[in-house]
């Protein structure tokens, strides 16, 4: 295959004024800096909003516009200014970042999750970003230390103590070849901190401790008339209910990540979770130490994602329901 050069971080971000107040103090004003925003105002996403490419490159200790970015100009610095948390009128919680582009001094907002137009969200909380802290996995797909990881053989075996070559128990391939085994160190903040799911809460032998986009297999046993299979994809976050599984904030978090010749299912702690996809918008979402491990070892960075249902807010809250009702011992 031929190689391809892949940039540090690819982004999807919307303009600051795109994301503007419709009540509160700062109304028809745009999200811009920690200075310029209120705590409890309700900001709305534009129906003619339209999503920019920001392609960038690490430059020693700084962050610049990478060439075929789609705003921007090439080798100026991008400075990331807030995080900011807010919550849909369903209760969703969101992350943003807030940008600046130093070339023109313009101001851009990046969804570390998907957004809606015409929704109400309000602002809960505003953070300084770290002194060194970059636009880094921002779809992280990883495993925390410890978790045991099912062998062809049937065995398990704790992640860190992989090697490549070793042989994984896949769904639907059976043992497959570990062709390369990532690790990472974050600090447990924002969109970094792992998601906590105690042994037994999904059927899980041991605690399950993984970053928040990753995703595992469920199947409903109670789902609606609109669901229209058992079986779903769903996002560790979308799991937490602020009763067992939750967010663990603090500290640092080490996380390792597992790839194949293709996507597959594999079985971490007892429960179908997946590996991480090698693809340009996953790969370059990686640290970017690691995004060129991966782009070495895989140059064609175009494995297919392993399909599935993927679970929207009604499969979320049937999956709530199942988890509630098995804790209560009902059937």
């Amino acid at each position: 295959m031929k190689n391809v050069t892949l940039p540090d971080q690819v982004c999807q971000v919307f303009q600051a004024d795109d994301m503007v107040v419709t009540i509160g103090v700062n109304m028809d004003d745009g999200l811009f800096g920690p200075e310029d925003v209120c705590l409890g105002d309700i900001y709305e996403l534009m129906q003619d909003a339209r999503a920019q490419k920001l392609i960038l490159n690490r430059s020693g200790n700084s962050q610049t516009v990478a060439e075929g970015s789609s705003i921007g100009v090439p080798h100026s610095s991008v400075t990331l200014i807030a995080r900011y948390t807010m919550m849909a009128s369903d209760g969703e919680r969101v992350e943003l970042l807030a940008l600046r582009l130093e070339q023109d001094g313009s101001y851009w907002v990046l969804p570390l999750s998907p957004i809606g137009m015409g929704i109400d969200y309000t602002l809960l909380k505003m953070e300084a970003p770290q002194p060194s802290e970059r636009l880094l996995d921002l779809l992280c797909i990883s495993f925390g230390r410890g978790t045991l990881i099912t062998l062809g053989n049937g065995a398990q075996r704790p992640i860190e103590d992989l090697s490549v070559g070793d042989r994984i128990l896949t769904r639907d391939h059976g043992p497959q070849e570990l062709r390369w085994l990532g690790k990472v160190t974050l600090r447990a903040v924002g969109a970094y901190a792992p998601v906590v799911i105690p042994a037994g809460e999904i059927e899980n032998a041991g605690d399950l401790i993984i970053s928040q986009h990753h995703r595992v297999f469920r199947y409903l046993r109670h789902r609606g008339g609109d669901v229209a299979k058992p079986e779903v994809l769903v996002q560790a976050k979308h799991l937490v209910d602020g009763e067992r599984i939750f967010i663990r904030e603090g500290g640092y978090v080490d996380y390792f990540s597992l790839v194949f010749d293709s996507h597959e299912v594999i079985y971490a702690e007892g429960i179908p979770a997946e590996s991480l996809l090698v693809t340009e918008a996953t790969v370059s979402r990686l640290p970017s130490d690691l995004a060129a491990e991966v782009q070495a070892r895989f140059p064609g960075v175009s494995q297919n994602q392993h399909f599935g249902i993927e679970a929207g807010p009604q499969v979320v809250a049937a999956l709530r329901h199942d988890v509630a009702k098995r804790r209560r011992g009902t059937p």
